[in-house]
Order: structure tokens, then C-alpha cells, then sequence
């Protein structure tokens, strides 16, 4: 056998994910790329990958945490693993499912980086709105913040998917899931003066948001909103922050968790309650601000008998 990319069986896996399941190019790219661990890995043991065997599996997952990948990373490449030998069952190519007792690292619980809102402000503050590029650069700030878009959603954007007269964005997330989001005056604003710089205002089908007439790309959109952290002197700053700040925010302020889990475009509830965490931390942070005696001490058992003691005295004096 020679090393391969790719097998037949894994190219006929990632086209039914496509075209079948819907997923992005993106997301399909993803599951090439593990997939292509474990293609090597058939190769290493002079096997075809659909003969691999349930010991084989757990060496070869064993294999990456031991070649140093993050949990979270074996994790997705376990979770790929077990697609393709599904889909190889349904197929026909296989008679038994070899990932039924195929461990993976326990998930390891985080709460989202977000920012603060005053943070938020001194980056939405940053860009000069003199300048063309800008005002493109301001567009997409408030746009990310308003909408809670990710990055993916925002470089696919067309004209006519924001409908400004409304304050409507329509975007599709993943699995090629449609959403209509409102969005505020703010990045309406923004987003007519960015509009109003363009070669082709109201050509409908063109992206939204261009450099030098191309469409902006994820990568180029990080390193618009790194430039524009460092500016702010604010730190970590991927566009998912804005994502996790829209989110958190909007639960801060009473929002309910199924209507931010609309506007996020979350298959899951579970997904979205991991901002929960991060508004019971500022609700905490409220109280203790707030409530006269969150932060006071106890009084103590002793000083506490010993003033009853007092007002005893005093109420025998009295009568």
C-alpha cells in the first residue's frame, strides 16, 4: 500500500457530508483533514482503512495524545472517526461498528472569553472614520456585535442579505442554516457610510464586505479585528470574542437563553447556556457592588450572646 491523502472511501464520505448533510466547505475541509490521520495510519499498518479493527481505533487514538494533541483536539478527530464508520455501515462496506468503545479525553470545561461593555466601546471607538478602509473596518465591528455573527457568516455576506430600511441581516450559519437577526441603529449607521464608500452601492449579488474589489477572507478578517485590539490595547481578541460578547450581554440584560439560542443559530440549547455561566459571574459581581451587606462580616457567636445580653439588661432596666 502507499501513503494516500485521501482513500476512495473517505473522498465518498466527505462528498455525502456536502451534499448530502449540507455542511460548509469549511467544516468538510475539517474532517478531510483528520481523516487524513487515519488514512496514514491504515497505511502504517498495511491495512485498508475499513479493516481496521476496534484495537486499531483505540491505538490510533491513544497514538495522538501521545504525539502531544490537545484533548479537545482528539476529541473532534474521534468524533470524525466515528462518522466515517457509520457511514461505512449504512453503506454496506462494513458489517460491524469498530468505534463503539472508542475512549476519548474528557471535555474540559471553559467559560467563553468576552468583553466587558465598556470594553466593547473603546473598541467600536478605535477605527478612524476618516478613512475608507475604516469605515468598512467600523462596519464590520458594529456588525459583529450587533448580530453576534461568526466569522465564516460575515466574509459570506452579500448585499441583499442586509436589508438596512428593517435593520435586518439574514446570514447562513452552519449546515447551511438560515437566520434573520435584527440589528441596531448603530451598525445601521455604520453600515450605510461603509455602503455609501463602495464602487457598486446597490449591486446586489456582490459580498458585502470587499478589499481592493475581492471578498474579505477569514484570515484577513482576524487580522482586521487584531489590528484594532492592539489599538485598543485589549487582548486575545479573535472575532468569536464578539460573538461571546453579543451573547453574554444579551443574557446580562434579561434576555431569555431560547432567544439568544435564535439569534446565535445554535442547534442546542446546552451551547448557549455556556454564557449563562458568564452572566451569573456578573450578576455575583452585581450583588457584591450592590447589597449593603454582601460583603460585610458575620458577626460572632460570642459578640453575638453578648449583645442579647445587653439588651436584656437594658430592657430589665427600663420596665
Amino acid at each position: 500500500m502507499r501513503a494516500k491523502d485521501e482513500s476512495p472511501l473517505t473522498k465518498q464520505f466527505l462528498r455525502y457530508l456536502e451534499i448530502e448533510k449540507g455542511l460548509s466547505t469549511n467544516t468538510v475541509s475539517n474532517y478531510g483533514k483528520d481523516l487524513t490521520r487515519l488514512t496514514h495510519y491504515a497505511y502504517l499498518a498495511s491495512k485498508p482503512i475499513q479493516a481496521l479493527h476496534a484495537r486499531d481505533l483505540r491505538h490510533f487514538i491513544a497514538q495522538l495524545s501521545r504525539d502531544g494533541l490537545a484533548p479537545a483536539t482528539v476529541r473532534r478527530i474521534a468524533s470524525a472517526v466515528r462518522g466515517f464508520y457509520y457511514f461505512l455501515a449504512l453503506d454496506g462496506h462494513i458489517e460491524h461498528l469498530p468505534t463503539d468503545d472508542l475512549d476519548t479525553p474528557p471535555p474540559v470545561s471553559y467559560l467563553p472569553r468576552f468583553l466587558t461593555e465598556r470594553e466593547v466601546q473603546q473598541l467600536l471607538a478605535t477605527p478612524d472614520l476618516n478613512n475608507t478602509y475604516a469605515l468598512r473596518d467600523h462596519a464590520i465591528l458594529e456588525l459583529m456585535y450587533a448580530a453576534g455573527l461568526r466569522a465564516s457568516e460575515v466574509v459570506a455576506l452579500r448585499q441583499r442579505n442586509v436589508d438596512l430600511q428593517n435593520g435586518l441581516v439574514t446570514c447562513f450559519g452552519k449546515g447551511r442554516k438560515e437566520r434573520t437577526i435584527p440589528i441596531g441603529k448603530s451598525a445601521i449607521t455604520a453600515l450605510k457610510n461603509y455602503i455609501a464608500t463602495k464602487r457598486l452601492p446597490r449591486a446586489q449579488n456582490l459580498h458585502l464586505f470587499l478589499h481592493q474589489d475581492q471578498p474579505l477572507t477569514r484570515q484577513f478578517l482576524w487580522t482586521i479585528i487584531n489590528h484594532y485590539a492592539t489599538i485598543a490595547n485589549l487582548k486575545y481578541i479573535s472575532p468569536h470574542t464578539l460573538r461571546h460578547s453579543f451573547a453574554t450581554h444579551l443574557l446580562e440584560h434579561g434576555a431569555e437563553t431560547k432567544h439568544v439560542q435564535a439569534l446565535l443559530g445554535h442547534a442546542h440549547i446546552a451551547t448557549t447556556a455556556l454564557y449563562l455561566h458568564c452572566s451569573r459571574a456578573h450578576v455575583r459581581k452585581t450583588y457584591e457592588t450592590h447589597h449593603p451587606r454582601a460583603t460585610s462580616q458575620p458577626v460572632s457567636t460570642t459578640k453575638m450572646r453578648h449583645t442579647v445580653a445587653n439588651d436584656r439588661s437594658l430592657r430589665d432596666a427600663v420596665e
